[in-house]
C-alpha cells in the first residue's frame, strides 16, 4: 500500500495532465476534417493573434483642459523656408548712339544732310554761348536744347563765336561738339553742321533735333 502511494501522480500533476488531454482531443477536433498541403505534414499551428495598434497621441492624451494644454504645449514642427525672392532685373539700357560730327550724321537721309550743311532749313531759335565760362555755356546750352524740343522745333543755331586757341571763344568753339555728343543732348540730336558764312560760318553749328516723342 505504501509502495502504490509512492508512484500514485499528485492532485496537482493529476489535473495538468488531464487539462492537456483534453486540450489535445479539443484541438484534434477542430484541424480533423482539414486537409495538409502537399509536402507538410499534419496541420499547421494556429494563427496568432495580431498585436494590438498602439493608440494615437490624440487618443492617450485626455480630453477637456488638460487635453487642450498638453496639445499646447506640444512643438509645432517648423514651417517651410520660403524661397528667396528673385533679384529684380535691371531696365535694359538705351543703345549707344553713335558719335556725331560735321560731315557726319549716321541716320540721317542724304537729301535731309545737304540741306543742314547748306543752310536751306529755317532755324527756329539761336543761343549765343558769347561770354560763358565753360560750365555756364554747357548748362545753357543743355536747357537750350531741352525746351527747344519740347517746343516742337527742328532745327536751331548755337553760336560759340571763332576766337583763337587761346581765348575762351576758341575752347567753347572746341567744347560745343563735344557737349553735343554727351548725354542728355546726344539723345535728342540728329546732326550738327558748321553754319554758313551768313549765320556765323565757323563761329556757329547748325543743331537738327529729333521729334519730341
Amino acid at each position: 500500500m505504501t509502495r502504490n502511494r509512492a508512484n500514485a501522480p499528485s492532485p496537482r500533476r493529476a489535473r495538468r495532465e488531464a487539462g492537456s488531454a483534453a486540450d489535445a482531443r479539443l484541438w484534434r477536433a477542430v484541424v480533423g476534417d482539414v486537409k495538409p498541403l502537399r509536402g507538410r505534414k499534419g496541420a499547421s499551428a494556429p494563427p496568432a493573434k495580431p498585436a494590438p495598434e498602439p493608440e494615437s497621441e490624440a487618443k492617450q492624451e485626455p480630453e477637456g483642459p488638460e487635453g487642450k494644454e498638453a496639445r499646447a504645449q506640444r512643438p509645432r514642427a517648423a514651417p517651410a523656408p520660403r524661397p528667396a525672392p528673385r533679384p529684380a532685373s535691371a531696365p535694359p539700357q538705351p543703345p549707344e548712339l553713335p558719335s556725331l560730327r560735321p560731315g557726319h550724321s549716321p541716320g540721317l537721309d542724304k537729301r535731309r544732310a545737304q540741306r543742314l550743311r547748306r543752310g536751306q532749313m529755317p532755324v527756329e531759335g539761336s543761343i549765343d554761348l558769347h561770354g560763358l565760362t565753360q560750365k555756364q555755356a554747357a548748362h545753357a546750352l543743355g536747357a537750350f536744347l531741352t525746351d527747344a524740343q519740347e517746343a516742337g522745333r527742328r532745327c536751331v543755331l548755337v553760336i560759340t563765336g571763332k576766337g583763337d586757341a587761346k581765348g575762351e571763344a576758341g575752347v567753347l568753339r572746341a567744347m560745343a561738339p563735344r557737349w553735343l555728343n554727351e548725354p542728355p543732348n546726344r539723345a535728342r540730336i540728329l546732326a550738327f553742321e558748321v553754319a554758313q558764312p551768313k549765320h556765323g560760318g565757323q563761329g556757329a553749328l547748325y543743331v537738327l533735333l529729333r521729334r519730341k516723342r
